[in-house]
């Protein structure tokens, strides 16, 4: 079989485009580490949780406030203590951590989780025992 001729120009231009991609995935790389870069799907995981949170603690207003709102009879002193009410989730919303941190992705985040890693107890055993065998306390 005969090889295709490879011309100088091509080699070069493939050469060249293998070093400036090469580069390019080092940069990316660098960035990840230095916590300037995120993932698409941690910065959409951590935005599922601060959404979840806010739909979670604005749905749970009816009836934390419902209660006293049915024997307010003064409509400002209603409106008042709906806005608190609201006032206080929004506040509570704006100190929310988001489990997923988008910035600390890739071998960082890995790193991270082995260094906090939790060790986990041995399980025991739960339910009936078998018949025929006894209990052991």
């Amino acid at each position: 079989m005969l090889r295709p001729e490879v011309s100088f120009q091509t080699y070069e231009e493939a050469r060249t485009r293998k070093i400036s991609a090469e580069a390019e995935i080092a940069e990316l790389e660098l960035a990840k580490i230095r916590g300037t870069l995120c993932m698409t799907n941690d910065v959409v995981a951590a935005w599922e949780s601060v959404l979840h949170a806010c739909k979670a603690k604005f749905l749970a207003l009816p009836t934390k406030v419902a209660p006293i709102l049915a024997t307010e009879t003064d409509v400002v002193v209603a409106k008042d203590y709906l806005e608190n009410a609201i006032r206080e989730a929004l506040t509570e919303l704006s100190n929310y951590q988001p489990s997923i941190d988008p910035v600390r992705t890739g071998s960082v985040a890995q790193e991270a989780t082995e260094e906090t890693a939790v060790v986990e107890q041995p399980k025991r055993k739960v339910g009936r025992p078998k018949k025929g065998r006894t209990i052991v306390v």
